[in-house]
């Protein structure tokens, strides 16, 4: 008899489990067209594989399940952004949004859709240093360093290669100028000259005009600080054919498989940067990968950790609601607790069930910072015999 009423107490714990189980929705909501197309593919890949590795282990919240539902940022058109994550939510009901990318369509998602639904949103890759200081009601994160970081880093980058005196171009959004003016900012006072900081528009046929300005105000380098799919590469292009700048300088929004692509040994001796962890951390997330995707693709392993601490900290609030897991993403991200690297999620996820706390450094050494921010690493570029190679780490 004693056996029978345990074995109906197991099974009734079992039903009540399944009960409690839910199919949780997270919006992947990225550029999968538009001006960074080429990086989003794997971008989404990496926070599909974090989820995966959630499902496979059925470890989250009494064996729930997580499914991505993508939707396109476009990068560049609010208007669209904002309809595309109203559309997550009101019609497939996510409960948080891995995204989105480019710094202004997040900050059109996060004022518009974000706060009036109480959704969390982590992003990987919106770098705008206005970002730091918008109203968010504690609902966004991201995984990525702002630009007041990689404006300095550009600068300690030039100044190494006795760059002093550089011409500047940046795409005219929110990311591009905030980007250009915090290197400007960074640069002028270690001591060096920008000799013009001017705008260029996407999609324009033509970039001759803009490079014959730059071309006018000099420099020793061309800053482009653009987006690789769009205008930067056309100014790259009207600059080579021109002969008005033979090397150039890249920050994140430039650096991807098609940048060498598009111009392979034309860019020899140039240089550049993006947030990327570690050589051990990329190697071990490219060991999780498997080759399934470029994991070394900019801010796929940072897409991966975006959604990972989105369902770290539901475990942690035993909820997969916003309201109540916004307020864990920053516990799970930072010490105290065990660490946890990529590939470990179902072991973080039994620590945290268990009353322990966490520590995830994931697949770039997350730390959060301030408002919610990664205090930013980065992959130092060169460019030699047609191909990218790894200057350095900052």
């Amino acid at each position: 008899m004693k056996k029978l009423l345990l074995a109906s107490a197991a099974v009734t714990g079992l039903v009540a489990a399944s009960a409690n189980a839910e199919d949780i929705k997270i919006g992947i909501i990225l550029g999968f067209t538009g001006p960074i197309e080429s990086l989003t593919p794997s971008m989404a890949d990496g926070a599909e594989l974090a989820m995966k590795e959630v499902n496979d282990s059925g470890k989250l919240l009494d064996g729930s399940t997580v499914s991505s539902v993508r939707a396109d940022s476009t990068c560049i058109d609010s208007g669209a952004a904002t309809a595309a994550a109203e559309r997550l939510i009101t019609a497939d009901g996510v409960k948080a949004i891995m995204g989105a990318d480019c710094s202004g369509v997040t900050g059109a998602i996060l004022a518009n859709v974000a706060l009036a639904n109480g959704v969390v949103m982590i992003s990987p890759s919106a770098t705008s240093p206005a970002l730091s200081t918008a109203e968010d009601n504690g609902l966004f994160f991201r995984t990525s360093p702002s630009d007041a970081r990689q404006g300095v880093v550009m600068t300690e980058v030039l100044m190494e290669n006795g760059i002093d005196n550089v011409a500047v171009t940046y795409t005219n959004n929110d990311y591009g100028k905030g980007l250009a003016d915090s290197f400007q900012a960074a640069y002028e006072a270690a001591g060096g000259t920008v000799t013009i900081n001017a705008a260029h528009e996407d999609g324009k046929a033509d970039y001759s005009a803009e490079v014959g300005a730059l071309a006018s105000a000099g420099g020793d380098r061309l800053v482009v600080a653009g987006y690789v799919d769009q205008g930067g590469s056309g100014i790259v292009r009207a600059a080579i054919d021109s002969g008005a700048f033979d090397t150039f300088h890249f920050p994140d929004g430039m650096i991807s498989a098609k940048l060498v692509e598009n111009f392979g040994s034309e860019i020899d001796g140039s240089s550049g940067q993006h947030p990327a962890p570690s050589e051990e951390l990329a190697a071990a997330f490219a060991g999780l990968v498997g080759g399934a995707f470029d994991s070394s693709s900019p801010f796929t392993p940072e897409s991966y950790d975006a959604a990972a601490l989105i369902m770290l900290a539901m475990q942690a609030a035993g909820s997969s609601n916003s309201g109540d897991f916004k307020d864990k993403v920053m516990d799970v991200a930072n010490a105290p607790g065990e660490k946890i690297q990529a590939g470990e999620l179902a072991k973080a996820l039994d620590i945290i069930a268990g009353g322990g706390d966490v520590d995830y450094v994931g697949a770039t050494d997350v730390e959060l910072i301030g408002p919610g921010e990664a205090a930013g690493n980065y992959r130092v570029v060169g460019f030699e015999n047609g191909a990218e190679m790894t200057a350095g780490r900052k």
